[in-house]
């Protein structure tokens, strides 16, 4: 498009998602790398809650390019993310920066991120978050926090100073079909640019949406 100059300027996604990520760091307060991630549950019914994006694959990777997280494959999100399969996933995800009146939505595929990666990101999290990990059922009913504390003593005695990472918690890695570019514009008339491919080896296309 002749007008997406800019903050919008590039021709990689990716790139430009990573170049806007990097700005809310400076001016974020807390957590710039927060999305709000949206799944559907058996029966049809939305569910969305906030985690971490942890890593954002250029067009260049192995993956063609995509947005990583990490989580108990027990959870609630895993579950509805792998619903029709570990290979079939679906969810998209919103991550808003108030502090540049900017935000960015994704909408794809969704696949495990459960090897050497995985080992590696959660090697390099705090002891206390990698027993933390081991210890939680995630989204299970929970009697107390006395009972989680019980058994975050229990996996310290068992585990040991460095635990590996747990059969049961790993990455997702979302692969877009649709990425939208937002930025608040005067008098409510934002700019929007969607890029959208019918399949993640397709060529991307963009256009400009109404605000």
């Amino acid at each position: 498009m002749s007008d997406r100059t800019g903050i919008f300027a590039g021709d990689d996604p990716f790139a430009l998602a990573q170049r806007w990520l990097d700005e809310a760091e400076k001016t974020e307060p807390n957590d710039p790398n927060a999305i709000a991630l949206a799944t559907v549950d058996a029966a049809g019914l939305p569910n969305v809650r906030m985690v971490l994006l942890k890593e954002i694959e250029g067009r260049g990777a192995p993956s063609g390019g995509a947005f990583v997280f990490y989580t108990n494959y027990g959870s609630a999100k895993a579950q509805e993310i792998e619903q029709a399969g570990p290979d079939q996933g679906r969810a998209a995800f919103v991550m808003h920066w108030k502090s540049l009146r900017r935000q960015v939505r994704v909408r794809g595929l969704v696949t495990r991120e459960e090897g050497p990666q995985a080992d590696a990101y959660y090697a390099s999290r705090s002891l206390k978050s990698r027993l933390g990990a081991w210890a939680s059922q995630q989204s299970q009913p929970l009697a107390s926090r006395g009972a989680l504390m019980a058994e975050v003593a229990r996996i310290t005695a068992t585990q040991g100073p460095n635990p590996k990472r747990p059969p049961f918690w790993g990455g997702f890695r979302i692969t877009p079909l649709e990425i939208e570019f937002w930025a608040d514009g005067a008098f409510r008339l934002h700019d929007r640019f969607r890029w959208r491919r019918v399949t993640p080896e397709a060529a991307w296309t963009v256009e400009r949406l109404n605000p």
